[in-house]
């Protein structure tokens, strides 16, 4: 069983039909499902300890989505990038431990109980990317990561 853990609510219709197409590509490999957990008006976030706050709040929300046996892989700007191939075997390797479960936190980033509950962080690039475009990169980097273990053409 492999969950997507999301902070706020997905509202472009573009990408969640680009979403919908990978989680039904996925169902031939592994139960995946996408989960969404109420994000914070960021409302004064310039200040540090409203910052704070509100990532200790959104973070308290995706914790209480995880159990103590998940493997849980925190999407990190301070993570490790991996391309698709050695994507491919960490997965294989994290989800031997059980079930895995990816978080997209905030936008203004983990909360620092988040950050220690990570089994794994991963960078998905230098660039920046919306959180929503996160979320199908995910996607379909879990979707390609089956392709390379099952040696099929998808990737190239």
């Amino acid at each position: 069983m492999i969950k997507l853990i999301c902070v706020g609510k997905n509202k472009d219709k573009n990408l969640e039909a680009l979403n919908r197409e990978y989680l039904k590509r996925l169902q031939a490999f592994d139960k995946m499902q996408v989960e969404e957990v109420k994000d914070e008006p960021d409302i004064h976030s310039e200040r540090e300890s409203e910052a704070k706050a509100i990532k200790d709040k959104e973070s308290q929300r995706v914790l209480d989505k995880i159990k103590d046996s998940d493997f849980v892989v925190l999407l990190d700007l301070h993570g490790k990038m991996m391309d698709s191939i050695e994507f491919s075997r960490e997965r294989q390797k994290w989800q031997s431990r059980g079930n895995l479960v990816f978080v997209i936190a905030g936008s203004l980033g983990p909360g620092e109980e988040l950050v220690k509950r990570a089994d794994a962080r991963w960078k998905l690039s230098d660039l920046t990317f919306t959180h929503l475009m996160c979320r199908t990169l995910v996607l379909e980097q879990i979707y390609r990561s089956f392709m390379i273990e099952k040696n099929r053409s998808y990737h190239k």
